[in-house]
């Protein structure tokens, strides 16, 4: 079976945006995302920066599609916990599957939680911002269940999973960056 021009040209098309963020990852994690330019981003991947401006109109739109991906990524990561029927102990595990996810993917980690610059750009072009909503969501949810079994009673539910998220963002902070392994040897 071949695959006709029109298939090919798709593929071509997919496999170059790849490219492009992924090269655009690279850099905004090594030299940080006001310091890398578009044209950068087109020597990393030996394109013309014309190029890169066929599939995004700007830097703050490649900014949004990691910003999206990564999200996607995380939800995934809690999605698999969802045949866990008890809610404390799929709390837990999505705990293990946000440290894991930041273990894994530290630039995108890096770029998601702990860079002002994407969510400004975010924030600024982009009304919605469903995939952060909804991580967050699924936390929320997860806390609520857990209250009903009387896990973390008489405190707002927007409040524990704040305090939650906010805990498991700074250990995996600190372990993306050394300071824990800094802490632990002292």
């Amino acid at each position: 079976m071949h695959m006709g021009v029109a298939e090919r040209k798709e593929r071509h098309k997919e496999d170059l945006k790849r490219e492009i963020l992924d090269a655009a990852k690279l850099l905004f994690a090594e030299k940080g995302l006001e310091a890398t330019s578009i044209r950068a981003i087109a020597e990393k991947i030996e394109y013309s920066p014309a190029t890169i401006y066929l599939y995004y109109k700007d830097k703050n739109e490649i900014v949004h599609a990691l910003h999206s991906e990564g999200f996607k990524l995380l939800v995934s990561h809690f999605e698999v916990l969802n045949h866990i029927s008890h809610p404390f102990e799929r709390l837990k595990g999505m705990g293990r599957a946000y440290i894991q996810f930041a273990l894994q993917n530290p630039d995108i980690y890096k770029l998601i939680f702990n860079m002002e610059e994407p969510l400004k750009h975010v924030a600024n072009c982009f009304e919605e911002w469903d995939e952060g909503d909804r991580a967050f969501d699924i936390l929320l949810k997860t806390v609520g269940e857990c209250q009903k079994l009387d896990y973390f009673k008489d405190f707002a539910t927007e409040q524990v999973s704040f305090v939650i998220w906010s805990t498991m963002h700074g250990l995996c902070t600190l372990r993306t960056t050394g300071h824990l392994s800094h802490v632990a040897a002292a």
